[in-house]
């Protein structure tokens, strides 16, 4: 008699032939071409198309203010919690009342607003959606170089994001004879920045965009650095243009292919072939992060199919908004905090960096918009692209957070990623690491970038 654990290794056997299959069948393809000029906004305004470069400022009206206050305040009566329950449910209703009433009646509204437009921001319209960048030019002395930084976010995050590491960026640092003109944009349906009128607009056009946008701001060269959604398009954009970019700098590096599959399915019987032994519990065994994955990813199947359903409720009630958001800081940042009554989510963050995140989707009405991206990264013509089949030549850094939710080692990562120059392994921080921890991000980008310039000097490159 067949035992089920034969049955299981001839299944495993017979995907590692056909990936293997896969993978030598597939060198021979032919990276695809994006149109560069492709409309995402209303028709009628292509005859219009204005392409200067507008000053921008983020407002609270007092209208939306009182608005905003009154749902806060006048929300139904929540469930209560399970007995003995954390944040493993969501977010637990017994804690979101404090959350709730620091929103309506202690966020300094004309306050915050002064402080989210510290920076210069802007608005340009590319390819017919009207996207939101902050742009801050360096003050350094004479002789130090400024380089062009593009630095793009994830969800349920937004610019807010790198608002403690943008001072840290655009300062000379000691030891280095450079400093960054930061340009953080909006990802498109995002806070500030337009959403598409009509299906397409993925994470290969996003980055169509935001080249674009850097080569309006008359960069044609540029440094680049992405988490979450901002390095999925950080990813894309080194494989269709790398000769646009200098250098990549990611604190979520991922690569997606078949040699990937078959290596983290060799590594799951052999880790050692794959993965330093000291690392292994990050990657292995396999059913404790695919046991994450369900537990953890029911969002990502809800907004990769039905944006818009969960959109009308999180666009319309605050409280909601506030839970399903908030949910994510707290297990994104580590994932033992949903064993925490209050979520630790005041172990990292102060209640007004959060709140200002949520001022950004909530002011904005963008919530819709941005989940929208989910659906259109899983739409059966993006995936047909397979821009993860091909390796980018960009010199690529990454920085590996001890509690992101997924950790890829240096061998898979450069089946995508053949240049990879350095890896930063922390012992500390999590997804929103711009957020969480300024300086160390910072800290590493100017490492990272540094590398680079030594890369292009020794193989003769041209930089700027």
């Amino acid at each position: 008699m067949i035992e089920l654990s034969q049955i299981i290794l001839g299944l495993v056997a017979l995907l590692i032939v056909y990936i293997g299959w896969s993978w030598f069948s597939s060198e021979s393809r032919k990276l695809p071409k994006l149109d560069t000029e492709q409309w995402w906004g209303p028709n009628e305004l292509k005859e219009k198309h204005d392409t200067s470069i507008k000053p921008f400022e983020i407002k609270f009206t007092d209208d939306m203010i009182t608005d905003l206050r009154g749902r806060l305040k006048n929300h139904r009566p929540l469930v209560p919690p399970l007995e003995g329950v954390a944040f493993e449910y969501g977010f637990n209703s017994q804690v979101i009342e404090p959350w709730l009433k620091y929103w309506a009646e202690e966020y300094p509204f004309k306050e915050r607003e002064q402080f989210l437009n510290q920076f210069p921001q802007y608005k340009t319209n590319i390819q017919g959606l009207d996207i939101h960048f902050i742009r801050v030019k360096p003050q350094v002395p004479a002789g130090v170089e400024i380089v062009p930084l593009l630095i793009l976010h994830g969800w349920p995050g937004s610019v807010r994001e790198f608002y403690e590491a943008i001072p840290l960026l655009t300062k000379q640092q000691p030891g280095y004879n450079f400093a960054f003109e930061v340009i953080a944009p909006s990802q498109p349906g995002f806070g500030f920045s337009q959403g598409a009128v009509r299906p397409g607009l993925a994470p290969p056009q996003v980055s169509v965009i935001f080249r674009n946008l850097m080569h309006r701001l008359g960069f044609k060269k540029f440094y680049l650095q992405g988490g979450d959604w901002g390095s999925v398009v950080a990813s894309a954009l080194v494989t269709l243009f790398p000769e646009d970019v200098l250098g990549h700098h990611t604190n979520m590096p991922v690569a997606q292919n078949k040699k990937v599959a078959f290596k983290t399915i060799l590594g799951a019987y052999i880790p050692s072939l794959v993965v330093e032994s000291h690392l292994a519990h990050r990657m292995y065994p396999l059913s404790d992060f695919f046991a994450f994955l369900l537990e953890e990813f029911g969002y990502y199947h809800l907004q990769a199919t039905r944006p818009d359903s969960v959109g009308v409720a999180l666009s319309d009630s605050p409280s909601g908004l506030l839970a399903y958001i908030l949910e994510k800081f707290s297990v994104w940042t580590c994932r033992d905090y949903r064993f925490k009554a209050d979520g630790g989510l005041e172990l990292r963050y102060s209640k007004a960096k959060l709140i200002d995140n949520l001022m950004i989707y909530w002011t904005s009405n963008s919530i819709t918009t941005s989940m929208r991206l989910y659906a259109e990264e899983a739409s059966r013509k993006n995936q047909q692209l397979e821009l993860g089949e091909f390796p980018t030549p960009v010199p690529t850094w990454a920085l590996q957070a001890k509690h992101e939710t997924m950790y890829q080692p240096p061998g898979i990562l450069k089946t995508k990623f053949p240049n990879l120059l350095g890896v930063t392994l922390t012992d500390d921080g999590g997804h929103f690491f711009a957020l969480e921890l300024p300086q160390v991000f910072a800290n590493d980008v100017f490492k990272a970038v540094n590398e680079f310039r030594k890369w292009h000097k020794k193989n003769a490159k041209t930089e700027l």
